[in-house]
């Protein structure tokens, strides 16, 4: 199992500024060892998100519930014969700090999901709560999202990872390995920077977010999948829930 507890921050970095941004970035981090290996320097990420029939946890994400978990499936290609292993994840913020909990497991494992719609027993315990969660809760894969990523490590403190992704976009989908899927970008041409983090960030970090004016995102992929995929789910009151945590910003 792996485990981590971090901030998130996420920023829009337009086209234009991309570029002086990671190089302004450039003497404090390196890539991680995925994106060294990867075709340009950037690879895959795409994952199958769960939620309710009515989008319950879609709409506890816009509304800032407390508590709330996340599931998801995630794998680094888009063919099975690509993917050797699929990561079973659950994700839950209570409070500003995000946990997450992950398992790597054989690509057979996910097909036995598939055909049987359970995980084999006693894998672990995070696969043990996935599937306790998905049934309590009547969640059911909901979309896809799936991006480029370039992944860095910052050069001097071991907890603070810096990304890059690049194409951001959304499909509604039942598995992770669906064919013809119809894409949908998030927000086209720009890039998505995220920082994750301890509580105590480094001067260097917030002096270039300030100095490149980096505009904060506060929802989720997922979230930005539905609005794009599923745009009669968003309400007025979730608009206006946005626009007031993006005033509450604090970090820019």
């Amino acid at each position: 199992m792996r485990y981590s507890s971090r901030f998130e921050y996420k920023y829009i970095v337009a086209p234009s500024d991309y570029y002086a941004v990671k190089h302004a970035l450039r003497p404090f981090i390196e890539q991680d060892p995925h994106t060294v290996i990867a075709p340009e320097h950037k690879y895959l990420v795409r994952s199958v998100y769960f939620d309710t029939f009515d989008l319950r946890a879609f709409h506890e994400r816009e509304d800032g519930q407390y508590g709330r978990i996340k599931l998801r499936l995630r794998a680094y290609a888009t063919t099975p014969e690509a993917a050797d292993s699929v990561s079973v994840e659950l994700k839950t913020k209570q409070g500003t700090p995000m946990k997450k909990y992950s398992e790597q497991v054989p690509l057979s494992d996910y097909e036995t999901f598939l055909r049987t719609g359970s995980f084999p027993s006693g894998v672990s315990s995070v696969v043990d709560e996935f599937e306790r969660l998905r049934h309590t809760r009547v969640l059911m894969p909901q979309i896809i999202v799936q991006y480029r990523r370039e992944g860095y490590q910052a050069r001097l403190e071991d907890d603070l990872r810096i990304t890059f992704d690049h194409g951001v976009s959304s499909a509604r989908a039942k598995t992770l390995f669906d064919h013809n899927l119809s894409f949908k970008l998030h927000r086209p041409k720009n890039v998505i920077l995220e920082i994750k983090c301890p509580m105590n960030r480094p001067d260097w970090l917030k002096r270039i977010v300030k100095t490149y004016d980096l505009k904060a995102i506060t929802n989720s992929k997922y979230v930005q999948g539905i609005e794009v995929v599923r745009p009669n789910m968003v309400t007025p009151r979730v608009e206006v829930a946005r626009k007031k945590r993006l005033s509450e910003d604090d970090w820019r």
